[in-house]
C-alpha cells in the first residue's frame, strides 16, 4: 500500500486482510527469533513455547492460501516470502523432530523443504540484487540436505547438492563476497558425508542401492518363550561427536549420523505419508513413544556435557535407562600416578572452547594435575545411581575398562578397540569402524574384509545368515550362567539388545581376523 490516496481507494475488508496479514508475520518472527532463547535440555520446558509457534505458523499459512489475490496485490506478496514462512515451517518441524526423536516430523519437514522446491518459491530471488536474500536460498538447500540425509534420500541429496553448487557459483560471481570459501566448504563437507559407507550395494543395473539402518519391524531376535529378562526400557540418549578431523555435515559427523539411526525404529507409514504439508499437527503424538529421546552434542565443552547429563538423569523415568555414546579423541594421563583411580587413565576429549577460568583459557597445567578437558570415567560415576549404558569409541575407550558400579544399578560399558591394522587407519576420516558395525554389521563385516561393493541379492542373502547368527548370539547371551546380570536387565529392551548383539558380533570378528590379531587388539 502506497500513498494516502491509494489506501482510500483500498476496500475496508481487503485493508483488513494486509493489516492481519503483517500481524501474524510480525508475531510469527516474534515467536520463531524466540525459539533460540529456549533451554535445549529438558522435555518440558519448550513444548508449550513450540506449540503456540506452530498454532501462529498454522494460522499464518492458511491465511496466506486463504487470501493470495489480495496479498498479491495489496500488499505486494512475492513468492519468495512465502518460500521463508514454509522454509520457517520446515525448521520448526525439524526442531521438533530433534527434540523429541519422532521420525513422523522430519517427514513432515520434508514436506515443506519439498514443496518450496517444486513450486520455484525462491526462484526469483536470484533476479534481484539482494545478496541476503540469496543467502536464504543456499541455507534452505543446506537445511533441505540434512533432512533428506536423515531420511536417506541419497539421489535427491546429489541433486540438491548439484543445484547447490550452481546458486553459490552464481552468488559468488554476482555479489563477490567473502563468504566464498563457507560455502565451498559446506560443498565439500556434504560430499564427503554422502561418500562415507565404505561399501556400495548395487543392483543389476549398477545403480547405487539406498538401505535404510533404522531398527526394522522383525528386525531384532525376539524374546523367547521362557526368557527371563528385565523390563527396563531406554528413554534417553546421550549421542557426543568429537573426533579430530572425522566426516561431518552441519554439526553432525558421521558417528553421530549413524548412533542415531541406530536408535530410532522405521517409520511404517513412511512411504505413504501425505506430502501436502501442515498436514501433522505438533500435538498430535503417537501413543507410544517409537524413539527414544536424544540429545546431539557436537564438541561440547565439559559444562555442556554435563549440563545435559544431569538434565537426562533428573528427568529419567522409572524403570528406564540412559544411554551415553562418547565418539571422541582420547585424552591420555601424562605423568604416572601413585594410585590407580577413576581420574588417573585419562578418558576422551571435551571441547575446549568456551571453558575458561577468571575470563582465561587455561595454558599450562602441572603433571600432578588431571585433564581438565576431558571426560574421565569418575565424572559418571554419580550417573550410576540410575540405569547407566555407555558406549566408548575412542582410542582410549580402554579409560573405562574398570569402571566402578557404586549403587548396584545396572551397568553396561560396550569399549571400542583402542587401534586398527594400519592397512584400516586411514579410514577413520570416513567414521569409526566399530560405530560402523553397531550401525551397520554386515557393512563393518564386509569392510573388514576389504570389499568395497556387492550385488544386492547376495546383500540379502548375507542378511539372512546374519539374523540366524544374531539369533545364536542372543541366545547364548541369555542362557549363559556366567554373563554379568546387567546385560539380561537391558536385554528386553529392544534398541539395547540389538546394540549389545551387534557388539558381541562384532568382537568376534575382529578378535578372528589376521590382521586384528597381529595388531594385539584390546576390546
Amino acid at each position: 500500500m502506497t500513498g494516502v490516496g491509494a489506501e482510500d481507494d483500498i476496500p475496508l475488508c481487503e485493508r483488513k486482510t494486509v493489516t492481519d496479514f503483517c500481524y501474524l508475520l510480525d508475531k510469527s518472527k516474534q515467536l520463531f527469533n524466540g525459539l533460540r532463547d529456549l533451554p535445549q535440555y529438558g522435555h518440558k520446558q519448550w513444548q508449550s513455547y513450540f506449540g503456540r509457534t506452530f498454532d501462529i505458523y498454522t494460522k499464518l499459512w492458511k491465511f496466506q492460501q486463504q487470501h493470495r489475490q489480495v496479498l498479491d496485490n495489496r500488499y505486494g506478496l512475492k513468492r519468495w516470502q512465502i518460500g521463508e514462512v514454509a522454509s520457517k515451517i520446515g525448521q520448526l518441524y525439524y526442531h521438533y523432530y530433534l527434540r523429541t526423536s519422532e521420525t513422523s516430523y522430519l517427514n513432515e519437514a520434508f514436506s515443506f523443504y519439498s514443496a518450496i522446491r517444486q513450486r520455484s518459491y525462491y526462484h526469483q530471488v536470484n533476479k534481484e540484487n539482494r545478496p541476503e536474500l540469496v543467502v536464504k536460498k543456499l541455507r534452505y538447500y543446506a537445511r533441505f540436505i540434512v533432512v533428506c540425509l536423515l531420511l536417506n534420500k541419497m539421489d535427491l541429496v546429489k541433486v540438491l547438492v548439484k543445484e547447490l553448487s550452481e546458486e553459490i557459483e552464481d552468488y559468488t560471481q554476482r555479489f563477490n563476497t567473502e563468504d566464498q570459501l563457507e560455502w565451498n566448504l559446506v560443498l565439500q563437507e556434504v560430499a564427503a558425508f554422502v561418500e562415507a559407507d565404505p561399501l556400495m550395494i548395487l543392483n543389476d543395473d549398477n545403480a547405487v542401492v539406498v538401505l535404510s539402518n533404522r531398527l526394522q519391524e522383525g528386525g531384532v531376535p525376539p524374546l523367547e518363550q521362557g526368557m527371563v529378562v528385565g523390563q527396563l526400557t531406554l528413554a534417553d540418549a546421550l549421542i557426543v561427536g568429537n573426533c579430530n578431523n572425522q566426516v561431518k555435515f552441519s554439526e553432525l559427523t558421521i558417528d553421530m549420523f549413524r548412533m542415531l539411526q541406530a536408535l530410532e525404529r522405521e517409520p511404517v507409514n513412511l512411504a505413504t505419508q501425505s506430502s501436502k504439508p501442515g498436514t501433522l499437527e505438533p500435538n498430535e503424538k503417537p501413543a507410544k513413544r517409537e524413539n527414544p529421546h536424544k540429545y546431539l552434542l557436537y564438541k561440547p565443552t565439559f559444562s555442556q556435557l554435563y549440563t545435559f547429563l544431569s538434565a537426562s538423569f533428573k528427568e529419567l523415568p522409572a524403570n528406564s535407562v540412559l544411554l551415553v555414546y562418547l565418539s571422541a579423541t582420547g585424552v591420555f594421563p601424562t605423568g604416572r600416578s601413585e594410585c590407580e583411580g577413576p581420574y588417573d587413565f585419562g578418558g576422551v576429549l571435551t571441547n575446549t572452547n568456551r571453558d575458561v577460568v577468571n575470563g582465561e583459557m587455561v595454558q599450562k597445567r602441572s603433571q600432578a594435575q588431571k585433564e581438565m578437558h576431558c571426560l574421565h570415567p569418575g565424572d559418571l560415576f554419580s550417573f550410576t545411581r540410575k540405569p547407566l549404558f555407555i558406549i566408548v569409541d575412542s582410542s582410549n575407550s580402554t579409560a573405562y575398562k574398570n569402571f566402578s558400579n557404586l549403587f548396584g544399578q545396572p551397568l553396561v560399558c560396550l569399549l571400542s578397540p583402542t587401534v586398527y591394522p594400519k592397512s584400516m587407519q586411514d579410514q577413520c576420516q570416513r567414521g569409526s569402524l566399530f560405530t560402523l558395525f553397531l550401525y551397520n554389521p554386515l557393512m563393518g563385516f564386509l569392510s573388514v574384509c576389504g570389499l568395497s561393493s556387492m550385488r544386492y541379492g547376495l546383500w540379502e542373502k548375507a542378511q539372512e545368515l546374519l539374523r540366524k547368527v544374531f539369533h545364536d548370539i542372543g541366545q547364548m547371551i541369555t542362557s549363559s550362567r556366567v554373563i554379568d546380570q546387567a546385560y539380561l536387565q537391558f536385554y528386553g529392551d529392544e534398541f539395547l539388545r540389538l546394540l549389545m548383539i551387534r557388539f558381541v558380533f562384532c568382537c568376534t570378528t575382529l578378535r578372528l581376523h589376521k590382521l586384528f590379531q597381529a595388531t594385539k587388539i584390546e576390546l
